[in-house]
């Protein structure tokens, strides 16, 4: 019986409504259930020991869990709040997590409140959630909420990186400096070397903290997962607050004698900008016996460091490499740093049976480092070229051809005859492409000389064509380049009418992308300051029937003529992008849709409906962040052009690529299936994606 029942009781007596046979016996009831509720009242103000539920349960059939995930697709942050006080762990942590996908500096004072948490994992993604929003405000909290006794903890090592991504040069320097952490202390060094990670991401650097990534990858004690963040600090920072030369010989040594393939790879990138004679020996011994071709593709671009002329022999011989990956990096270094004494080596070694691929880089080469006085060569190179695209069937083939004849810049009247009037999509975007390559130049007004007015007003010609057809992949080109001021453009055309015609046209948010890079070029063009990209608007609510059934063991196989991948799908931590995945699939959107984008030693990426990476179907779908990493090859995740613009497109990584955390939606990853994902290729077919329960 509660306070409501006994009220009513009382209530109903006063009213007569209850039949009692005298009114002796009515007072002396009325007199008894007063008496009653007192007592109750009294039981009541006696405390009572709180129930505290201790385990996670993420069921994403759990109707309340979806609620949660549906306030946070719709942005829905007041929404929220109300399951950050939830007696269930299981609904704080989704609400916390939420935030680091709104990203609301509003919402700093409640997640402090939950880093105080009693449940670690709740704590963790408070931490995340505030360092996401990257306000200098968290930066304060997070120090506060640090357990100095907790050696093991999800909180601190979500704390510490969080630190990295909203941190001021003091906390940088506090980071950098703690040197406790031994071996042992296997979470803390991961917080530290991930928070020391995100301060370089954000060009923020000191001595100390590279000494101490140093010291991580030369010393194998420790554990590898610092050691991977540590390796990858060092390879990807640009502008390091020390010289790597000083500690040249010991990480040349780590590398030797690494066994970890992840770490090696990095490794690998750090020798080369070391530029010692003794990283050079140790990679060119290295380079032919070496077995992990994507570690082979890192020591590649590593000999780029040193002088051409002691590498090219090493490098020569990795474009017969079976692996279309490796033979694709050795084209691509004699395209970056080739040398005009050898541009007609590079056509005699073209004409090699070598891949479509390996070839046309070379071709590229051949034509980009040839001297003028060699016209005659150019010419047969050009026309091998063009009879190449011609003659070729395969639209990535035919593109590629169009890249490599953009490296000499009298081509362009044929790229815009011939490629812009191609049926396929990609041809058409790689046209632009090489137009841009051609007009990216600096000295492109003197390569011209005084006929260079024309030329401008011949490419224009072209790109205005390209704008007024409305074909979204070669808008999105061809706008970055009219705004380039060395060609000073605005003086040829008469009015903008054209870009704000085409503007108007686009579908959005399908073509958000598009929309976004021409809009940017009417603002600079027009001379208007504060440009801002567009987002889309709340448009495709997550469709959880589609989820039904869906586990957490639940996995996605995707066909193809080089064999199958198989994803094990996350829908707990992106509920969006799987329901997202899955219904496509069932709907066969993605049968025979294109690889269309292939990165040696970075990723494949797949699913759009045109081939060229522009585009997509009449909705959107939210970023869902979480406190996942990209720390091993294999993870899915969806492409995007910014914040909540993902659609259909996805990509795998081929290897460790942290620099993605908190910025792509990670929805899965590969358990089988990772050979058949390193050897796709640019064009390849998925034919078709199954959805296994």
């Amino acid at each position: 019986m509660n306070f409501r029942m006994i009220s009513l009781i009382i209530e109903n007596f006063e009213r007569g409504k209850l039949f009692l046979p005298s009114k002796d016996v009515h007072r002396t009831m009325k007199k008894l259930l007063l008496i009653l509720f007192a007592g109750l009242l009294l039981t009541q103000c006696v405390p009572f020991e709180k129930e505290i539920l201790t385990e996670i349960n993420m069921d994403i059939q759990d109707r309340q869990l979806q609620k949660i995930y549906t306030f946070q697709d719709q942005r829905l942050a007041d929404s929220l709040y109300q399951y950050f006080w939830h007696i269930d762990p299981s609904y704080r942590l989704p609400a916390a997590m939420a935030f680091g996908s709104l990203r609301d500096s509003t919402a700093l004072d409640s997640l402090a409140a939950l880093l105080e948490d009693p449940i670690d994992e709740v704590r963790a993604a408070a931490a995340f959630a505030i360092g996401q929003i990257g306000s200098k405000k968290g930066e304060l909290l997070l120090f506060k909420s640090f357990d100095q006794t907790d050696s093991v903890g999800l909180a601190n090592v979500a704390i510490l990186e969080a630190v990295g991504k909203c941190g001021t040069q003091k906390s940088l320097e506090a980071l950098a400096g703690i040197s406790t952490y031994t071996p042992k202390d296997t979470n803390l060094l991961i917080g530290q070397a991930y928070g020391l990670y995100r301060f370089a991401l954000r060009e923020m650097t000191t001595k100390e903290g590279t000494q101490h990534m140093i010291k991580l990858v030369t010393d194998d004690d420790y554990p590898t997962l610092p050691r991977l963040i540590a390796a990858h600090y060092l390879a990807r920072t640009k502008e390091l607050n020390y010289n790597l030369s000083e500690d040249g010989a010991d990480l040349v040594v780590a590398f030797t004698k690494e066994e970890d393939d992840n770490v090696r790879m990095a490794l690998a990138t750090v020798v080369g900008k070391t530029q010692s004679e003794a990283a050079k020996e140790a990679l060119l011994g290295l380079l032919g016996a070496e077995q992990n071709h994507l570690v082979k593709c890192n020591m590649i671009k590593a000999l780029s460091n040193f002088k051409y002329e002691e590498v090219k022999e090493a490098i020569t011989k990795t474009l017969k490499n079976p692996n279309v990956n490796v033979a694709t990096t050795a084209a691509q270094f004699f395209l970056d740093h080739g040398v005009p004494q050898e541009a007609r080596s590079y056509q005699r070694i073209a004409r090699d049976t070598f891949p479509w691929q390996v070839q046309m880089k070379l071709n590229a080469a051949s034509i980009r480092h040839m001297p003028a006085y060699m016209e005659e060569t150019r010419g047969y190179v050009n026309y091998r070229i063009r009879r190449q695209f011609e003659a070729s069937s395969n639209p990535y083939e035919k593109a590629a051809a169009l890249l490599a004849l953009g490296e000499f810049p009298w081509n362009y009247r044929y790229i815009g005859e011939k490629g812009l009037l191609s049926d396929f999509p990609v041809v058409r975007t790689a046209a632009i492409q090489a137009l841009s390559i051609i007009c990216k130049p600096e000295n492109f007004n003197k390569y011209f000389g005084e006929g260079n007015r024309k030329v401008r007003k011949d490419i224009l010609a072209n790109l205005t064509e390209g704008i007024k057809n409305g074909d979204p992949g070669v808008i999105a080109e061809a706008a970055p380049i009219l705004r380039q001021k060395h060609l000073n453009f605005n003086e040829l055309i008469d009015s903008l009418n054209f870009l704000q015609a085409a503007l108007n046209k686009l579908k959005l948010p399908a073509q958000i992308e598009t929309y976004n890079a021409l809009n940017e070029t009417i603002h600079k063009l027009n001379y208007e300051a504060g440009f801002k990209p567009k987002t889309p608007d709340m448009n495709n609510p997550i469709k959880w029937e589609t989820l039904s059934g869906i586990k957490e063991d639940s996995k996605a196989t995707i066909r193809s003529k080089k064999g199958n991948i198989v994803i094990q799908l996350f829908p707990n931590e992106a509920p969006g992008s799987v329901a997202n995945f899955v219904r496509l699939a069932r709907e066969r959107f993605y049968n025979n849709k294109n690889f269309h984008r292939v990165v040696p030693n970075f990723v494949i990426q797949g699913g759009g409906n045109r081939g060229d990476g522009y585009g997509a179907l009449d909705f959107s779908i939210r970023t869902e962040n979480s406190m996942l990493h990209y720390d091993d090859g294999g993870y899915v995740g969806m492409a995007s052009a910014g914040d909540d613009t993902e659609g259909t497109q996805f990509f795998i990584t081929h290897s460790p690529t942290p620099h993605l955390d908190g910025r792509y939606t990670i929805f899965g990853k590969v358990t089988k299936g990772m050979n058949v994902v390193n050897n796709i290729q640019q064009g390849d077919l998925i034919e078709k994606i199954e959805i296994d329960f």
